[in-house]
């Protein structure tokens, strides 16, 4: 992205008033907390499910473009409906963008959002402000989605990594390093048989 677009879209004003979002809570409390917050700033939440099973139901018929997960709930936790949602290739909820809401925020609990495919993961108790940031972090998100392995999600990477001088293991990363020195032979000796 060239520095003029990257200008103009970090400056974009954001309408999300049509923006159709789901979210997904099994806590009466917490989902009246996370619904007052996005209405708050224009959004209006058109579905408001309380199991993995319904919003399921729903994702499979009608495309959103967000989608507010808590990661505990009873029965389909949050991670387990991501993670299926990320591998379903239902075109385009597959790849929507997906805030996740947790009270008890361990490192292990935000590896787990990371790696199930989640966008990010949203502190409870939180505030209007809190959510608008994540969701405008996310609407401005350019990162590449990946489909490696079992992960299928956003680039967990947040910022754009080079290759390693050594003990390099990620295999586009040794291509890229391999083709790169690869060139740099060729314009070598085309520098030197001129």
């Amino acid at each position: 992205m060239s520095e003029l677009q990257g200008a103009l879209r970090d400056s974009a004003v954001f309408n999300l008033t049509g923006a159709v979002v789901m979210v997904v809570d099994d806590s009466p409390f917490s989902m009246e907390v996370t619904l007052q917050a996005l209405q708050g700033f224009g959004i209006r939440v058109k579905y408001a499910v309380k199991s993995a099973a319904e919003a399921r139901e729903i994702l499979l018929v009608h495309p959103v473009d967000l989608l507010v997960v808590d990661c505990e709930m009873a029965g389909t936790n949050g991670h387990e409906l991501v993670h299926w949602l990320r591998r379903s290739g239902l075109e385009p909820n597959a790849y929507v963008p997906i805030l996740m809401t947790a009270s008890h925020v361990r490192r292990s609990r935000v590896a787990e959002a990371r790696d199930c495919g989640a966008n990010f993961l949203v502190t409870k108790p939180f505030s209007a402000s809190a959510v608008l940031e994540r969701v405008l972090w996310v609407a401005r998100d350019n990162r590449p989605f990946l489909e490696a392995g079992d992960y299928s999600g956003p680039d967990r990477r947040l910022v754009p990594s080079k290759p390693l001088k050594q003990n390099e293991r990620r295999e586009d990363m040794i291509k890229l390093a391999k083709f790169n020195a690869e060139k740099a032979a060729a314009e070598l000796n085309e520098e030197a048989s001129s």
